[in-house]
Parts: C-alpha cells; sequence; structure tokens
C-alpha cells in the first residue's frame, strides 16, 4: 500500500484517478488499484487548482469579514467563482484588500486535507453556515433539485460521505480555515502559484432561483504559470473589444429597447441586411438540400405542450399562460370556459402535427421540414446577454422523419450539410460531441436495441467526417442520444452550435406512424436539428469573430464611394449606379465632411471598399480602392472594378487587404 505521493514524484501530478475516480495524492491505494496521475496542466488538474482557488477565495473573505456566510465555490470555464451571503455589496477596494490576503494564504503553503464526517457531525461543525446546512439536507440530489440552475452544488455534497477539508498551518499543524466540500483539492496552497487573479464581482441567487436570498459572487481565474494568465487577461481584453453588443451600437445593427422589455432585440437597417443574407443564404441550401419550409403559429392551446410533456419537464422555461376563448352573456356570467394558451418554447410540436395531418409511406420519408421559427423562453433576467441569450429568438430549426434504417445516411447528410453550410460562413475549426447514455438504466427510456444501434449510427458518423470526436457518457437527452457541433472562434473561443439529437419519444407521445413496404404500421424516428442553434446567437457568434468586419457578401454596405471633390460626385455616382444594378449594396457619400473624414468614418463602420475618384480616375475612366487596413490599389478600369467586387461577394471571400482582392 502506498499513498500519491510516493508513486509520483514528478510535482506537476496534483491529484490522481483511482479505478476511474479522482482522489487526493494523499489517498492510500493498493496494488489492485488502477491509478493514473492527474497533472495541474491537464483539464483534470486545471479544475483542481481552479476549486482550490476558490478555498483560498473564501477563506480570505472570511479572514477580513468573519460575519459572511458561505455559499458555494465550483470551478467553471477558465476560471472559479464563490458566492457569500455579506451585509453589503463587495467593492472594487475589497478585491484589492481580498488579492493580499489570498496572496499571504498562498505562500504560507496551508496544506488541504480531506476528512469524511457524518451529517450530524457536519451540522454541527458549521452550525454558523445556512447554506452548508441546506446543502447537507440535499444530499444525493444537489445539483439535480428544483431552482438547482448553474450553481453546481456536487462540489460540495453527492449521493457518497460528506467530507470537509480542513486548511492546515504546516508550521503549527492546525486548521485555521475549512469548507464542506467533496474534493479533491491540490496538496497545499502554494501549488495555486502564481497565476491567478480575482476578475469581478456580481450578484447571484443562492441556487439559481430568484426565490431565494441574492448572494454576492466573487470571480477569478487561475492558470498554471504567469504567462498563462496574462495570455488569457489578453484572450478577455480581445473578448471585450470584439463585445457584439458594444459592436452593435457602433455598427448601429440591433437595440434592446426599454420600451420592449428585457431580452427581446429589434433590428436594425444594417443589421436586417446581414440577417436577410444569412437567412437567404440558409434557405437556398436548404431547399437544394431537399427540405420543405413550414410557417407555424408563435402560440398554442395548453393541451399541445402537455401531449408534448413541455409543460411538464420545461414549464420553467415557459412564459406564464394567456386566458383566451372565454365567453360571457350579457349578465357577466361565464357560458364557456376559457382554456391557457402559452407562447411556443419550441417549434417541434408544431412539426409533429403537420406530419400527423395526414397518413404517411415508407415512400414519404425521409421528410424534411425546415422553419425559421421565433420562440419564446422565459430566461431569468440576470442570465440575459445581448443576443446571446434572449427570451425571443428565431430558431433555423429542421425536423426530419426517418425509418431506423434511413437514420444513419440520413444523420451523415445532416452531419455534411451542417458542416459545409458553417464553412460557407468562415468558420473552419470544428470538433464534435457525441452525448450517450451510461450504465444507469433508470434514467434512459427506450431498448438496449435502439440506444445501441442509434448510438453506433451517430458515432459512425462522426467518425466519418473526420473531425476530433469526443465520447460523453452519460450526457444524452433521456430518450436517445444527440452529436454537437463546437467551432472555435477567431480568438479561439469555443462555441456549441448545431446539435443533432434523434428522438424516438416524441413519435410514441404523438403516435406518430407510416406504412412500411410490408404494409405494417410502423414508428418514424425524428431527428432535431438545429444548424444555428439561433440566428440571433449564430449573428453574434459570427459579429464577434470578425470583430464587425463581415466577408463582402454579409457587409451591411459593400461599397461606399467618396469622391476627392464635388465636381467628382456625378462620375463616381455613375459608377455607384452600377454596381447597385448588378447587385451590390453600394452608397455614394455626398455629405459635407472632408474626405480624410469620410474615409476614417467608412474605415470605423468597417466598409470592405471604398471607391476613390479624382480627376485622375474620371480622365482615364478608372477608380481607386482603399481597403480596411488602410492598403490601396489606384486606377482600377471600372468594368475590372466591378468584376473584383462582385467575384468577392459571389465567392464569399474575406476583404480586408489590398492582396485580398488584387493578389
Amino acid at each position: 500500500m502506498a499513498d500519491g505521493f510516493a508513486l509520483f514524484t514528478d510535482r506537476s501530478v496534483v491529484a490522481m484517478r483511482v479505478n476511474g475516480e479522482l482522489k487526493d495524492l494523499a489517498t492510500t491505494v493498493t496494488d489492485d488499484d488502477d491509478v493514473d496521475p492527474v497533472t495541474i496542466d491537464s483539464p483534470d488538474g486545471l479544475n483542481i487548482l481552479r476549486h482550490s482557488a476558490a478555498h483560498v477565495l473564501a477563506q480570505a473573505v472570511q479572514s477580513i469579514n468573519p460575519e459572511a456566510k458561505l455559499g458555494i465555490g465550483p470551478p467553471v470555464t477558465d476560471g472559479f467563482y464563490y458566492d457569500f451571503d455579506v451585509a453589503e455589496p463587495f467593492t472594487p477596494d475589497d478585491l484589492k484588500a481580498l488579492d493580499k490576503e489570498m496572496a499571504r494564504i498562498i505562500r504560507s503553503g496551508q496544506r488541504f486535507v480531506r476528512r469524511v464526517v457524518t451529517d450530524d457531525e457536519a451540522r454541527a461543525e458549521l452550525a454558523s453556515e445556512p447554506y452548508k446546512l441546506e446543502l447537507i439536507g440535499l444530499k444525493g440530489a444537489a445539483g439535480h433539485g428544483e431552482g438547482s440552475g448553474d450553481d453546481h452544488e456536487s462540489v460540495e455534497v453527492g449521493a457518497g460521505e460528506l467530507t470537509i477539508y480542513d486548511n492546515v498551518d504546516p508550521k503549527t499543524g492546525e486548521t485555521v480555515w475549512k469548507d464542506l466540500c467533496r474534493g479533491p483539492h491540490l496538496p497545499n496552497t502554494r501549488m495555486i502559484g502564481n497565476g491567478w487573479a480575482l476578475m469581478r464581482l456580481a450578484a447571484a441567487y443562492w441556487r439559481g432561483s430568484e426565490k431565494n436570498p441574492q448572494l454576492q459572487r466573487i470571480y477569478g481565474t487561475a492558470w498554471t504559470t504567469k504567462d498563462e494568465l496574462r495570455a488569457y487577461q489578453h484572450r478577455l481584453e480581445e473578448a471585450a473589444r470584439r463585445d457584439h453588443r458594444k459592436l452593435g451600437r457602433e455598427l448601429d445593427l440591433f437595440s434592446f429597447p426599454d420600451e420592449i422589455g428585457s431580452g427581446l432585440s429589434v433590428w436594425h437597417p444594417r443589421g436586417g441586411v446581414v440577417r436577410m443574407e444569412m437567412e437567404q443564404h440558409a434557405r437556398r441550401r436548404h431547399v437544394a438540400g431537399g427540405y420543405t419550409y413550414v410557417y407555424t403559429p408563435h402560440i398554442s392551446k395548453e393541451d399541445l405542450f402537455l401531449q408534448s410533456n413541455h409543460l411538464v419537464t420545461y414549464k420553467e422555461g415557459m412564459f406564464p399562460p394567456i386566458r383566451m376563448d372565454e365567453e360571457r352573456d350579457a349578465e357577466g356570467s361565464i357560458t364557456k370556459q376559457g382554456q391557457d394558451y402559452y407562447l411556443k418554447p419550441m417549434n417541434c410540436p408544431m412539426h409533429i402535427l403537420i406530419y400527423k395531418e395526414r397518413g404517411r409511406s415508407y415512400r414519404d420519408l425521409p421528410m424534411r421540414l425546415a422553419e425559421n421559427g421565433t420562440v419564446y423562453r422565459n430566461e431569468l433576467s440576470g442570465a440575459l446577454h445581448g443576443l446571446t441569450r434572449v427570451r425571443g429568438f428565431t430558431q433555423d430549426d429542421s425536423h426530419l422523419f426517418v425509418t431506423p434504417e434511413q437514420l444513419e445516411e440520413e444523420t451523415t447528410k445532416v452531419m455534411d450539410f451542417v458542416i459545409s453550410m458553417l464553412r460557407d460562413f468562415g468558420l473552419e475549426d470544428f470538433e464534435l460531441e457525441l452525448s450517450m447514455r451510461d450504465d444507469a438504466k433508470d434514467k434512459w427510456i427506450g431498448s438496449d436495441e435502439f440506444w445501441e444501434y442509434s448510438t453506433n449510427a451517430l458515432r459512425n458518423v462522426a467518425r466519418a467526417s473526420g473531425l476530433k470526436l469526443t465520447e460523453m457518457p452519460g450526457e444524452a437527452a433521456f430518450y436517445g442520444p444527440k452529436i454537437d457541433l463546437k467551432t472555435r472562434d477567431a480568438i479561439g473561443r469555443t462555441w456549441q452550435l448545431s446539435t443533432v439529437q434523434v428522438d424516438p419519444n416524441l413519435p410514441e407521445r404523438f403516435e406518430l406512424e407510416f406504412t412500411d413496404r410490408d404494409g405494417q404500421k410502423k414508428r418514424p424516428i425524428m431527428i432535431h436539428r438545429a444548424l444555428f442553434g439561433s440566428i440571433e446567437r449564430f449573428f453574434a457568434i459570427l459579429l464577434e469573430h470578425y470583430a464587425g468586419a463581415f466577408p463582402v457578401w454579409l457587409a451591411p454596405v459593400q461599397v461606399v464611394g467618396i469622391p476627392v471633390a464635388d465636381e467628382y460626385v456625378p462620375y463616381l455616382g455613375a459608377i455607384i449606379e452600377l454596381l447597385r444594378s448588378s447587385g451590390v449594396r453600394a452608397e455614394l457619400d455626398t455629405s459635407d465632411d472632408r474626405m480624410q473624414k469620410k474615409i476614417r468614418t467608412h474605415t470605423t463602420q468597417k466598409v470592405p471598399f471604398q471607391l476613390i475618384a479624382g480627376e485622375h480616375d474620371r480622365a482615364g475612366e478608372t477608380v481607386s480602392f482603399r481597403f480596411r487596413d488602410g492598403t490601396q490599389e489606384n486606377g482600377v478600369a471600372i468594368d475590372q472594378a466591378v468584376a473584383h467586387i462582385r467575384a468577392s461577394i459571389d465567392e464569399r471571400r474575406q476583404v480586408t487587404t489590398r492582396d485580398d482582392l488584387f493578389a
């Protein structure tokens, strides 16, 4: 028998997996155990580093403010947070003080020591921590109960034993602080090193529910080195520069008027142009791919969502009902009871009704229905974020009805179609996640045979794509496996875009049928497929990916004409009209601004082509190009200029410099 310290002398090893479970290095193992090292720069190691930093933050808060009550402090993407109940909200000055106290704790090299406790022992030790006491009562259901939101209670308690982590002074052996936690943690605080920083303050409801107290949240980040921290901070600065909310205002693309309500956007003329191009290109590709467009209402009687089970499993995400159809007589007495209508949160139940409208044969399948359908989700106000998290949005939704034998072939076509479409928009870096069931049989419905062949079908499709594939046991929907496609943008951020979900459940709930070749009635399988996810969110991703400088075919204004002086307005205006007649979005700037100011204005607006004309151009029947980066190409013949611009649109090219067009 030995512990992890004896097994792994490499100082980059901070934990280990014992028979598949993450454990502290202090854990004792036997020769029969399967043991693997966890290095600090691995995904698991980074989570452990960040969770340990969250504990240090909580210790620092209670060191400065002993009355602060602890919420939870999980690792999250690129960092961590911890929630606190304090009398007064934190301020930026508080962060400075906490930064110093955290640095002191980290330098002291306190050891993280795991200790198993009973429920009663935990309650006694944490009697002054009401939120910890609540979590102890939730043991076994943390993170899955009503109102659990995204608060990751599983970092504290789970279905197994309760544990407390003591922070132990290495010199005296004294426990200087402790927290309810499942772990594991770093061996000591010194291993957090210098690659950490406190980032920002926020407010958050306890366990994600507005019915609960509002706590103060502190976000931080932690990396294995100072250089990695600096690189992350640089990415944040670049992300702030590309923030779609900021660019939306600067480029006059969209807004969220207070008079309409939170999470409800309006699209301005220039933003509408981009959206129109996105939708029309997608529509052309869908029609060519064998899809048929349908249209469905924004609202439905509750019976539809009861049958689809949305009003059972998704009710919290739906807007409150609208009572309609009630009738009264002249005396005001009810002669006909009303009924509840709901704004639709999803399009799929209505597409199912289109399928069900008449009898279907195997000859009708696959049936591919597509819709740009606006749906409504009752998102918490604190979760709203520009166009990426809204209350009303348009899904480019498709639902395919297939026979079991068609599942793999049709999913292959869907995946090829999705990747090809996203490449049309200039995205190239993709990877796939296959969400499967695990061995907890009570979590899943359907036969073993269905799960085996549907999962294998999706796996075959994913592997055939040639993209990186990660299998995710236990992450499937309760009724079937799915593939999620993720992409990286220009600054390396990962976004989840398209989803391909296999669904035998809704066809069963709605008793869908088709007549097979043998004359027997059989159930189709439904494939849910969202290409962009939502048009709003995809637009925001593209806006940030290109930092507002869209490829020419998507640019709101593709060409602006800038005459050197007023006398050249007629000459340049004729060229602009020629471009317009060939389908180019072109404008002529006849404002009183000086030419240099016009150039600055349209460069700021990220117009791909500025066409400038003076005496030399008029005399030679040419025009001069100025590009987004300030480079130029002078004396281009008019017909060649039109041809170059038209080609850049037709080929969906990104043009930033002179060489992008003329190389």
